[in-house]
């Protein structure tokens, strides 16, 4: 573990993994997440040759095609005091398989950069409290909220109580959901595989979200919060759906995920 910047004057470098989804489809939630990390007092590295964790080449069993999306990974976070990723998903990768997925390649430059990487990687809800002590973010709000926790935010990466705490200092009204512990059906390559499975998942969180009747739901994964925008566009709901990162950096200028207006206000110059 790495140790806390509270015992240092020395500014930590919290390289910033803006992830696969966020970089393609919500730019605004990477943008947001650098902000919180400016605010909680950090020095920001975004590598330029940042590239896949490989996530989704691992969770299909494809060992070979993860590691050849992974391996540059290593030299790009390799000088950051911290990696932190604004989604559980891929936090989780890096996290809990990194070090298995370069387990016998025969390269121990690679596993040692690996173990090292897996051991200063955070969700970014949990690196603004546990590591830089942030207690109120930029952002206010006075919506209603209902948080969703990622499957593998809550049991890999055991946050649970970091965004709601944030949340609420940022003045919302946080709701539990009553299966919130219940996947959305989401689940990377699960949902590709299994869609009519996968769509049942999907409405059943659907149902539940409708039932505490939010303003928004909000989430730290792009996979999930895609996933439940969608279905719940189908469903004809009204609630907004946005990445936690936004609400507590008070970027609300994008338009909802799944929003009509998304796509003009994701890419202004198209």
């Amino acid at each position: 573990m790495t140790t806390s910047p509270k015992k240092s004057n020395k500014k930590v470098t919290a390289g910033l993994f803006v992830t696969c989804l966020i970089d393609a489809m919500r730019p605004s939630a990477g943008m947001a997440a650098l902000r919180l990390l400016e605010a909680a007092g950090c020095e920001v590295i975004v590598p330029e040759n940042q590239t896949c964790c490989g996530q989704p080449a691992w969770n299909s069993g494809d060992i070979k095609a993860a590691r050849v999306a992974a391996t540059p990974f290593l030299d790009a976070f390799d000088a950051c005091d911290y990696v932190v990723v604004p989604s559980g998903s891929c936090a989780g990768m890096l996290a809990h398989h990194l070090v298995d997925l370069f387990e016998g390649s025969g390269d121990l430059h690679a596993r040692r950069q690996a173990a090292a990487i897996a051991g200063k990687t955070y969700e970014l809800t949990s690196f603004l409290v546990d590591v830089m002590g942030m207690k109120t973010p930029p952002g206010k709000t006075t919506a209603r909220i209902a948080y969703h926790d990622s499957c593998s935010s809550l049991r890999e990466m055991k946050v649970i109580s970091q965004p709601r705490a944030l949340l609420n200092a940022a003045g919302a009204d946080v709701v539990d959901l009553d299966k919130a512990d219940t996947c959305c059906g989401f689940g990377g390559t699960f949902s590709v595989k299994y869609g009519d499975i996968s769509g049942t998942m999907a409405d059943d969180k659907a149902t539940d979200i409708e039932a505490k009747d939010p303003d928004m739901l909000v989430a730290g994964d792009m996979g999930c919060l895609m996933n439940i925008a969608g279905r719940l566009l189908r469903r004809g709901s009204a609630i907004e759906v946005r990445h936690v990162a936004e609400v507590l950096d008070g970027a609300m200028e994008a338009s909802p995920i799944g929003g009509l207006r998304d796509s003009a206000s994701q890419n202004p110059g198209n």
